[in-house]
């Protein structure tokens, strides 16, 4: 029979366990008959210890299950091994994907992720002042479309502060951020290998750099090879429907032979408003391309062409960057752009990759 207290055949806590106070260090200290900071150093890293003091004390903590308070040991030190992650578009799927890679990134270097979701419609200042008010070593700010480079600023003055895909430029942000311009010039070659002439573009929110820079990148190129811009639509938003409504307005005018969507969500939006509303086969009577390469684009229903953001290198330049000398991005802000790969599927008449 199981003894009272000791833990469960499955592994789990018993009841005694769960209700017992954790132990703090100056009762582990007193038990063990040495000093409270003796205790720290033996939890703390290259810390100045005994060896056989140092075995001897986490033993022991082993042994009646002590862990040392996280957050304690953050108030005692400059560092508290948080980092802020500001997001505020979590209905683009390309966002979630992105910040559970960056999350488990920064665990695997020791550090934690604190999530500011700043939402349309709220009160910004008083959702900043929230962030302004947590102590946390850094801040990474995941293309905060709503929000202007000098309240960015302001919300993280005095801790270094990385913007991904979005660039600010004249402020003291550091930017990481896909090369736009090449992947909408590589969609717009693709159109034109393909046979259309006539092509349309939407976007998502029109003041954005990264709208701004997709824009111009398709434009210019279309007009290099001598196509029509037979429509730009502004989506006001990187979303599901604003693509379904700007596809069949597309579609009414009867005018185009491509649409080169701002992102995957609009671009699966207009796929579907165009057979299911407007009676456009897709690739048949009309090519559709996206950007970012969200995990939908590849199901079988849409095949989405599209131009792939390279996220694991996003997120390996932006950990490098919080790993090394952080004081450097309070220095000077550093503008980061990463090649991504062009991605063709059937949306636009092409063979999909292998998978």
């Amino acid at each position: 029979m199981r003894k009272q207290g000791s833990p469960s055949l499955q592994g789990e806590p018993s009841s005694e366990a769960l209700s017992r106070k954790p132990m703090t260090a100056r009762e582990l200290a007193r038990m063990l008959g040495v000093s409270q900071s003796a205790v720290s150093r033996a939890f703390t890293p290259g810390a100045s210890i005994a060896a056989d003091l140092r075995e001897r004390i986490l033993k022991y903590a082993a042994e009646v299950d002590y862990q040392p308070n996280a957050i304690a040991s953050m108030l005692s030190k400059s560092r508290t091994n948080i980092i802020g992650i500001v997001v505020s578009d979590m209905q683009n799927p390309f966002y979630p994907g992105l910040i559970e890679k960056l999350s488990r990134s920064l665990q695997r270097i020791g550090l934690q992720s604190l999530l500011f979701n700043i939402t349309k419609g709220s009160n910004l200042e008083e959702q900043l002042s929230a962030l302004r008010r947590y102590n946390v070593d850094a801040v990474i700010v995941i293309s905060a479309t709503i929000l202007s480079g000098s309240t960015l600023s302001w919300a993280t003055e005095g801790r270094p502060a990385i913007l991904i895909n979005r660039v600010i430029e004249d402020t003291n942000l550091s930017c990481v951020a896909c090369n736009n311009v090449e992947g909408a010039r590589a969609l717009a070659d693709h159109f034109y290998q393909q046979g259309a002439r006539r092509v349309a573009y939407v976007a998502g929110l029109s003041h954005t750099t990264t709208n701004r820079e997709r824009q111009s990148g398709f434009v210019t190129r279309i007009a290099e090879l001598g196509m029509t811009l037979s429509a730009r639509i502004e989506g006001q938003e990187y979303s599901y429907y604003a693509g379904r409504k700007a596809a069949l307005e597309i579609a009414a005018k009867k005018s185009t032979d491509a649409i080169f969507f701002a992102n995957d969500i609009l671009a699966i939006g207009g796929i579907d408003a165009l057979r299911e509303e407007a009676g456009c086969r897709v690739p048949d009577d009309i090519f559709v391309a996206g950007f970012d390469d969200i995990p939908m684009a590849g199901w079988p229903h849409y095949n989405l062409t599209t131009f792939r953001q390279p996220v694991d290198e996003i997120v390996r330049v932006v950990v490098e960057m919080i790993e090394g000398d952080t004081s450097a991005l309070l220095r000077a802000a550093t503008i980061i752009r990463l090649s991504g790969e062009f991605v063709a599927r059937r949306s636009t008449g092409a063979e999909p990759e292998a998978q």
